[in-house]
This record gives C-alpha cells, sequence and structure tokens, in this order.
C-alpha cells in the first residue's frame, strides 16, 4: 500500500503506529512543503519508517510525494501467489548440439549473473500462461543456445553447452486483480519473490540460462517475472528474444528478426582483461526513490541546453544530468573530490563488420564522465549536459583499443572502482521490453528489479501506461543522504 501526499502548496503527513498485528493511520495536521524545517521532518520521517520513496510530477509545477513501506503491504493487503506447476520448457523441435564460444565480453566476470524484470500486462485471459510456455518452447527453436548451459573449457574459458536441456517456466495465480495493487506501480512495495520464478528442485545444479514465471490475475492481466543470464544476453539482446517469444504466441511460424550467434566477430584483446583485486565492500545500503519526469519538463529542458549551446540533446542526457548533479549536492562531497558518471553505450556498430541484425549477445562498452566534486556543484545543468555529451565521442577509440589491443596495464574499464563517488545510469526505454505483445497488446509496464544495495545505479525507464515523460528508477544514496537527493530533485518534478 502507498500513501500519496499531494503537494499543492502544503503537505498532509500521515504517521503510522505499527504493532505486532494491525497498522494504524492517523491523519495530522498540514505542513507546508515550502518550509525547509518541515520538509525535512517529513522526509525524516520517511526515513525513520524504513519507508521508499518517490516523487511524481503531475504538471505545472504540482507534484507528488510518493512513500510505500513492505510491512505495510504484509499487514494490509490480501495478496497471494500460489504457484500451480513448475517445468522444464525444451525446443519444440530438434536442434543442434554443438559447443559455441561466447564473445570476450559475455565472458566478462562482472556478467557472470543474471537481470530480473517484472513485465506487468493489463489484459490476457485464462490460457495466457499455456500459450506463453507453448511460444517459449517454439522460440528455443531458433534460440537453441538458451536452453543449454554454461559450462568452462579446460582452459577455464566459458562457453556455452548447446544440449537443449531448456529453461525453467512457472505458471501461477494470484488471489486479487492488478487494478486493486495498482498494477505495480509502486515500485519499491511490488512482493518480487512472489512474482519471480523460484527454483525447481530437480534442476538446481542444471543452472538454466532463463527462468520465467507467469502469474494471472483474477482481472484477467497477468505477470510475467523473467530471470536472465547476463552472460548470454544484453538488453537488447534478451528483449529480441522475448519479441520472438511474443510473435509465436500470435501465430508466427518464424520471428521476424532471425537470431545470429556472431559471438566471434568480437576477437579476444591481445592482453586478456585481468581480474581486479576483490574490492573493499562498502558498509551503507543504498536507498530506492523512483522520479517520474512529465515530457514537457524534459522538452523544455532540451531547449534550454539548446539556447545554451545551439546544440542538441537526448532525453537520456537531460536525466543523467540531473541526477548525478542533484546526487553530487545531496551527499556534499568534498570539493576537491573526484567523481565519475558511468554508462553502457551500444557498439554492434562498431565491430567490423558491424554485428548484423538479429545478433543477441553483449555489445556494449561503458562511457566515464570524471569531474571534480565542486565543478558539478557549479555547473549549470546544460554544463552537465555538455560534458555527458563531449564523452561520447571517445567510445570508438576507447572500444576499438580495447577490443583489439586489450586494456593498458591496471586499467579495467569493465570494471570501475566500487565507491560511493560513482555514478552508473542506464537507459531501458528503447531496448525493446516495451514492444513486446503476447498476443493481448504489449504491458503496461516493465520494471528492473534491483540488483545491489551497494553499487550506486539510475535506471532511465518509461512510466506505466498510459502516463507520458520517463520514470527514473534509483538506487543511488543511502538512507541519510535520500531526503536530501529527493529535495534537490523536485525542481526537476
Amino acid at each position: 500500500m502507498s500513501y500519496l501526499f499531494h503537494i499543492t502548496g502544503f503537505i498532509t503527513v500521515f504517521r503510522a503506529k505499527l504493532s505486532s498485528t494491525n497498522l494504524e493511520l492517523k491523519e495530522g495536521e498540514p505542513q507546508g512543503w515550502e518550509n525547509p524545517k518541515q520538509r525535512q521532518q517529513l522526509l525524516d520521517k520517511v526515513e525513520a519508517l524504513n519507508w521508499s520513496a518517490n516523487i511524481i510530477s503531475t504538471g505545472k509545477g504540482r507534484f507528488q510525494v510518493q512513500v510505500s513501506s513492505n510491512l505495510a503491504i504484509a499487514l494490509t493487503m490480501t495478496f497471494s501467489v500460489t504457484r500451480l506447476s513448475r517445468a522444464i520448457v525444451q525446443p519444440s523441435e530438434p536442434t543442434p548440439f554443438s559447443q559455441l564460444k561466447l564473445s570476450v565480453i559475455d565472458r566478462l566476470p562482472s556478467l557472470q549473473c543474471y537481470a530480473r524484470t517484472l513485465h506487468v500486462f493489463k489484459d490476457g485471459h485464462e490460457a495466457s500462461a499455456e500459450i506463453i510456455r507453448e511460444a517459449l518452447s517454439k522460440a528455443l527453436v531458433p534460440y537453441y543456445p538458451l536452453a543449454g548451459r554454461l559450462q568452462q573449457s579446460s582452459e577455464a574459458e566459458l562457453h556455452i553447452s548447446c544440449t537443449g536441456e531448456g529453461v525453467c517456466f512457472v505458471a501461477a495465480s494470484a488471489s486479487c486483480t492488478l487494478e486493486s495493487l495498482n498494477y505495480f506501480d509502486d515500485a519499491p512495495s511490488v512482493p518480487h519473490d512472489d512474482l519471480l520464478p523460484d527454483s525447481i528442485p530437480e534442476t538446481e545444479s542444471l543452472d538454466p540460462l532463463v527462468l520465467m514465471q507467469v502469474t494471472s490475475f483474477k482481472c484477467g492481466g497477468y505477470v510475467i517475472g523473467l530471470t536472465f543470464c547476463h552472460s548470454i544476453c544484453d538488453g537488447l539482446g534478451a528483449a529480441q528474444f522475448l519479441n520472438a517469444v511474443g510473435e509465436f504466441a500470435r501465430g508466427f511460424a518464424h520471428p521476424s528478426i532471425e537470431p545470429i550467434w556472431f559471438r566471434e566477430a568480437l576477437p579476444s584483446p591481445v592482453r586478456e582483461p585481468k581480474l581486479p583485486p576483490p574490492p573493499v565492500m562498502p558498509n551503507y545500503q543504498l536507498k530506492h526513490a523512483s522520479i517520474d519526469i512529465q515530457a514537457q519538463k524534459i522538452d523544455q529542458l532540451k531547449q534550454e541546453f539548446f539556447y545554451l549551446t545551439g546544440e542538441t540533446c537526448s532525453t537520456f542526457e537531460v536525466v543523467a544530468a540531473a541526477i548525478w548533479r542533484s546526487r553530487t549536492r545531496a551527499i556534499k562531497f568534498s570539493k576537491n573530490s573526484v567523481v565519475k558518471l558511468v554508462f553502457f553505450a551500444n557498439t554492434r556498430h562498431l565491430l567490423n563488420p558491424p554485428a548484423p541484425q538479429g545478433f543477441y549477445g553483449n555489445c556494449f562498452f561503458p562511457v566515464t564522465v570524471t569531474v571534480s566534486s565542486g565543478w558539478l556543484l557549479e555547473a549549470s545543468h546544460g554544463e552537465v549536459v555538455k560534458s555527458i555529451k563531449e564523452a561520447k565521442p571517445r567510445l570508438p577509440t576507447e572500444f576499438n583499443k580495447w577490443i583489439y589491443k586489450g586494456a593498458d596495464e591496471g586499467e579495467e574499464p569493465f570494471a570501475p572502482p566500487l565507491n560511493y563517488t560513482t555514478l552508473f545510469i542506464s537507459e531501458w526505454g528503447r531496448l525493446g521490453f516495451n514492444e513486446v505483445d503476447y498476443g493481448s497488446g504489449h504491458p503496461l509496464y516493465v520494471m528492473p528489479i534491483q540488483g545491489s544495495s551497494i553499487i550506486p545505479v539510475g535506471i532511465v525507464c518509461l512510466p506505466p501506461r498510459p502516463k507520458t515523460g520517463i520514470r527514473l528508477m534509483t538506487w543511488c544514496v543511502e538512507g541519510s543522504h535520500l531526503p536530501l537527493l529527493l529535495d534537490q530533485m523536485m525542481s526537476l518534478a
């Protein structure tokens, strides 16, 4: 459950009294949001209760702060999920049995993990899970490597063993409608573990590369929980696969984009990437915040940048500049501190020859913007956008140097230092997840799930339909800095 604080010159504070059996809400007196002391008191309450906060722009300078508590959900919502069946789905036809090499990027230790997402579909019917299961089986014929398993060669090099063993599929049902849960718009309160696939006991040692759960709701809608091995696909590749599953679900005989392996086009560098020494693990825990930014505000910031420089800029650059600048101000690093913004750029077009349509492997490279905290504190939003734009032209040179020559001694671009001064930001809105259609229309919402509580991350994605603009989901500050971050981002909302 979430409680909306509508801010239009004042805010109504709800105080929660917690006990072992109930959650009692009492409406308090309005407090002036324009008063910094009262504003801080409110945000301190959010932090003290271990609630998460969303900022939602409603246009014309009006916005909402949305706070939520997982405990409130557990005590007040009648939501439960029953897993009806668990199975291993194999390709619907015989597929080649072979060993396939992974690229140098696929083999990176930092990608030996699983990415988790939730895909919310408003419409469907009782047979949605079975339709998707059958389509998944058909899609695994052209995408047969995904039905295999990761293995290490005698030289300890990671590769795919195409065994056709299959992927994990779980069918589940929920006890309520999606509408009663606000279509999971309140990201911090989503019960991820109930909606993501759990393991199948007899296959725990086999490590399927793809795990999917389809949870049907009483309204006919459904949620797909996806767990995907990052060593096999990047975001573009995973979305390409899901779109193929959707096409088979809609009756296609073949996917509109034929998958191509093409991993050999990424040559191993002369000097293989070296494992960095184990990092010192931070002792902080990052808190979630989501900010919805309307298209009109983004257009305004783009126009301001054009007036400043005579150049255009992208939505990603506008949002990345805003969160980086706001975060730095909230944390209050010393002016001499070196702060970094890191984002990953698609490099398919930089291969020689370029990767063909249908390639679904990992092919990206980090772009790093490095400045002093003092500069970032004093810079205008437009100046920060300009610094991000100026970093992008270095991509071809740096990528080609790394892929064909290897990193310089002591450098590893895919393993930047793990510390609080570095912010990672990613763009999800254009990957293709929002175009997937299993026969009942596009998803209402695609939600990335937090992967780490110690790596500062911001994800630029699309808000739930029919909202426009973007949603910025972040896990980038510890609790003591969250109120100040939200305060800084108010100017953007």
